[in-house]
């Protein structure tokens, strides 16, 4: 928080202010508020003297601070303005409004751990209540991030216990979090309430068993892709024996056995359970007891969707279609993950209420697919395997017209296989689902043709991830570079804010995201380029680009250099395999000294005196972090 007394038109002050609200807002505007608001000073509160009075006997009083009444009403304000861009947009109308918007955030958005230390952000901002954290940039998903680089969430875990007594939610992502760190969390919030922890690792069952055991109010854990170790410790079984305030459970992330009684009747003494998403350890035969036990869900992920070993031979099994049936409200169904085709037609009875479908851990064939997907009208998410092909995207394409978001995961990864999606599945889609706002798409061949027809019937598209597997692939039917299809979705798409290419490109698929790719926000390159030409046209013409990820691409120190002017606006740049030097990285850490240049050495690279392995840059207000690994170079 701000201490000093300058005058609000103080340059420093204000610099201050939008360094300091930037590093703590995923928000990509960041300009101050338009020359027609004026920052006019406070009205001066004069003390004059009373009838009969000298003068000179009372002196004139100015107050150091708005008008309180003023001030009041702008606090009761700002507590009904949610959004953060909102938020920080009216911290930057002057040192009062600063003040007094930090004084009513109730929930911390971090987009960097290492942008802004915890001391720095809790001294601002004293009474929040909610918590969010990320750590590890995207790419650490894909291993292209040595193990133990960072983002550990003690040192927050640390300060907000000191800080903020009254907490009563924490949401990670791609930290490093350990069961002290969930003990310590555990023992300092009387009112702890709700913990989500996305693509997170350190900690195991014991950690969760602390959690469960003392947050009695606890209304959700969800654990979603993090790395959970097997501590032998049985979890479930910790949450307190009474009734309990349990809104969401998600532990299909969870890879290792559970009590399945204790779990059972953990469900039955949770009235409010509306998520719960299972392991691969539950069968369908004790989904079908959990169902029966909790029909009120409105969200559920089923385990493994086989029966488990012990009744796998019991010819005549639970009705399970008739569970189902009775989950009137269910909307959103995921799992699968060891499916048995033949139970699939037990979700039928759901399928027209749906909006929301998860199968991308269900390897199905378009003819298993057809008769499950024919009833979803309502559908707005899925998430798929390729193996339903091309024909099982056909036949989504011919039933969810309410799409808004689709998924297409490769079930074989491989790049020198000839997978079973193509241009026709993608055509398809756009043919069919016109409201289409999302959609990241893996395949092994592809067409500028298709690409072109999806940016003109999906032009609400917000986020388009096209994934060609294998190195360089051009338009399979022409043999001509990808730069057509992937220049049509940012010129006709004018919704676009995420954006990943790949395949066959040339400078001029960069050109035409320059040229017209002004409010693309995220920006992944793979395997694309042919010189630092096309770099430059992306730096120099996408002014509100946040976070650009490039691997095994050729742009080199030129291409880095072009970007000097915008490198403080952005979240992050990501570069892994380019042909980036060590002096072209030192260069910029010396023009931009509030820029965190890491250079990150992996383990099988012994030589780095051509090129860096990977270059991590980032913006912060407290400069190099103090917990670098010895395979990171801050320059």
């Amino acid at each position: 928080m701000i201490t000093n007394k300058k005058p609000r038109s103080s340059d420093t002050d204000s610099n201050y202010m939008r360094d300091d609200r930037t590093e703590m807002s995923e928000d990509d505007d960041r300009s101050p508020p338009s020359n027609s608001i004026t920052h006019d000073s406070s009205p001066t509160r004069t003390c004059t003297p009373g009838p009969g009075s000298g003068s000179s006997s009372v002196p004139e009083y100015l107050a150091p601070y708005p008008d309180q009444v003023l001030e009041n009403v702008l606090e009761n304000v700002l507590w009904f303005l949610t959004s953060r861009k909102d938020r920080n947009a009216a911290s930057l109308v002057c040192r009062s409004w600063y003040r007094v918007e930090a004084l009513t955030r109730s929930d911390l958005f971090i987009g960097n751990c290492y942008a802004v230390s915890p001391k720095r952000a809790m001294s601002r901002f004293t009474r929040i209540r909610s918590v969010t954290v990320k750590g590890k940039p995207r790419f650490a998903d894909f291993n292209l991030m040595p193990p133990n680089w960072g983002a550990h969430f003690a040192p927050w875990v640390s300060a907000m216990a000191m800080t903020y007594p009254w907490l009563e939610k924490v949401h990670l992502k791609r930290m490093s979090v350990t069961d002290d760190d969930l003990a310590l969390l555990a023992e300092s919030f009387s009112g702890f309430k709700e913990l989500v922890l996305v693509c997170c690792d350190g900690f195991g069952t014991s950690g969760l068993a602390i959690v469960v055991s003392r947050c009695r109010q606890l209304k959700v854990l969800d654990l979603i892709e993090s790395e959970v170790s097997d501590d032998e410790v049985d979890w479930i079984s910790c949450f307190p024996d009474s009734e309990t305030c349990l809104e969401s459970l998600i532990f299909d992330c969870v890879d290792c056995p559970i009590d399945f009684d204790a779990l059972e009747r953990l469900v039955a003494r949770s009235p409010s359970l509306k998520k719960l998403r299972l392991n691969r350890y539950v069968s369908i035969g004790q989904l079908y007891r959990l169902m029966v036990r909790a029909p009120h869900l409105t969200h559920l992920g089923t385990g493994s969707f086989s029966p488990s070993e012990d009744v796998a031979q019991v010819e005549q099994g639970p009705d399970y279609a008739s569970a189902f049936a009775a989950c009137k409200s269910l909307v959103c169904l995921s799992g699968f993950r060891e499916i048995i085709p033949d139970y699939l037609p037990a979700i039928n009875p759901v399928c027209a209420n749906l909006t929301s479908l998860n199968f991308s851990y269900a390897d199905v064939s378009a003819e298993q697919l057809k008769p499950i997907i024919s009833n979803c009208h309502k559908l707005q998410i899925f998430w798929v395997l390729d193996s339903i092909g091309d024909e099982g995207l056909q036949a989504v394409a011919a039933t969810c017209k309410e799409l808004r978001e689709l998924r297409v995961f490769p079930v074989d990864p491989r790049e020198d296989i000839e997978g079973p999606v193509s241009e026709v599945g993608l055509q398809a889609i756009s043919e069919g689902c016109r409201k289409l706002q999302s959609i990241l798409y893996f395949c092994h061949r592809m067409t500028n043709a298709a690409v072109v027809a999806m940016s003109k019937n999906c032009p609400d598209l917000v986020v388009f991830r096209l994934c060609i597997m294998g190195r360089h692939q051009p338009d399979h039917v022409t043999g001509e570079p990808m730069d057509e299809g992937f220049g049509a979705i940012v010129k006709n798409c004018k919704k676009l804010t995420r954006l990943a290419v790949s395949g066959l490109l040339t400078d001029r698929a960069f050109a035409y995201i320059g040229k017209y790719g002004k409010i693309v926000r995220t920006l992944s390159v793979a395997f694309a380029g042919d010189s630092d030409t096309g770099l430059k046209y992306v730096l120099e013409g996408c002014p509100r680009l946040q976070k650009l990820e490039i691997r095994d691409s050729p742009f080199g120190d030129a291409a880095l250099l072009s970007g000097l002017h915008h490198y403080y606006n952005m979240r992050f740049l990501w570069m892994s395999a380019c042909k980036l030097s060590r002096q072209g990285c030192q260069q910029i850490a010396q023009v931009l000294p509030r820029l965190v240049v890491e250079v990150i050495k992996h383990e099988d690279n012994v030589d780095m005196d051509e090129y860096v392995d990977t270059l991590y840059m980032y913006r912060s207000l407290e400069g190099p972090r103090d917990d670098a690994p010895q395979f990171v170079s801050i320059l």
